[in-house]
């Protein structure tokens, strides 16, 4: 036999000892990319979830914004909406043919101003009123139903905020002026809304939708499967539950930013005519649910990697802190005196 054949043996017996350590690397390397597979799906999760809840949900949506009637911007926007929906329909020709014609444009101003002021005061005295909530919230139903309607077809019809039924109590509160019963006369019952949703954005809006919709599904379930299948992958796994918790926090503030890096562009971009304190006031209203879940979530994830690294290190304070007792030697009968 040839002398090479020992050492053949001896490098099959090394492999062999070796290889048991492959499929646990594989494993640890497999368990660590699904952990951070589940951290990167976790906030699209939450995501997805609130998306589908406050866009399929009317009573939910309807809870949501209700709060909102309360609101000074969101009422000082109301009462401006609804007043220059009944401004174009005021006449002033009859109260200016006895008057000069040089004379007109001047006493036109300020007959204009004077009644502004009058119908400012009759719709802030509706919108400050206790029925007020009552048709705010009516109005958003009524809003909500539309836009599940127009998610759930192929139209591009666009969805509007109708102020109607604040405009009939407004009507019927001019009626107790004589002033306010020529204005009525002229403003019809409907016709004041806010434009929420244009037509062109309605397919754009869909699309998202469904993605939303889809998403809500897939993802809660994809990222706890993920989670849990990386912890039992891997080796080391308090190090890797801390590691995880942080990854997600990190995730998680990481959607907190871009909530609201696009929060200030989609508020940029509103027309100067929309109220910007009504805006605001309504979005933050609208993703509140989402941002105490991101929070609550981190906050959650920071909880578990305080309690993932107390005991390590309870228990190397333990080991320092205790104190090494010496053997105590006995002396011999040969050390009495």
């Amino acid at each position: 036999m040839s002398a090479s054949a020992p050492a053949r043996a001896d490098g099959r017996e090394a492999e062999a000892r070796c290889s048991p350590g492959r499929p646990r690397r594989a494993r640890s390397l497999a368990g660590g990319a699904l952990l951070v597979i589940g951290a990167l799906l976790l906030p699209l999760s939450l995501a997805a979830v609130w998306a589908r809840a406050e866009l399929t949900d009317t009573d939910r949506y309807v809870a949501t914004v209700a709060p909102l009637a309360g609101n000074p911007a969101i009422q000082d926007a109301v009462v401006h909406d609804v007043t220059n929906g009944v401004m174009p329909h005021v006449r002033l020709d009859g109260l200016l043919k006895a008057v000069p014609r040089a004379e007109r444009p001047a006493l036109r101003r300020k007959f204009t101003l004077g009644i502004r002021e009058f119908v400012d005061k009759q719709v802030r005295q509706v919108v400050t009123a206790r029925t007020f909530p009552a048709l705010w919230t009516g109005v958003h139903r009524t809003a909500h139903r539309t836009l599940d309607g127009t998610l759930a077809t192929s139209g591009n019809a666009p969805v509007t905020l109708d102020l109607a039924p604040v405009l009939a109590r407004v009507r019927h509160q001019l009626t107790g002026n004589a002033l306010g019963i020529d204005i009525v006369r002229h403003v019809p019952p409907t016709g004041t809304s806010i434009v929420l949703l244009k037509s062109p954005d309605v397919p754009h809006f869909r699309t998202g939708f469904r993605a939303a919709r889809t998403g809500a599904r897939l993802l809660p379930p994809a990222a706890a499967l993920c989670l849990l299948a990386g912890l039992l992958l891997v080796r080391r796994r308090r190090r890797a539950l801390v590691g995880t918790a942080l990854g997600c926090a990190l995730a998680c503030a990481l959607l907190s930013a871009t909530l609201a890096l696009l929060r200030a562009r989609l508020l940029n971009a509103l027309p100067t005519a929309v109220s910007r304190p009504a805006a605001d006031a309504y979005t933050d209203a609208l993703t509140a649910a989402l941002r105490t879940g991101v929070w609550s979530t981190i906050g959650a994830a920071a909880l578990v990697i305080a309690l993932a690294t107390a005991g390590p290190l309870a228990a190397r304070l333990r080991r320092t802190t205790v104190p090494k007792h010496r053997p105590r030697t006995v002396p011999g009968p040969e050390a009495t005196p």
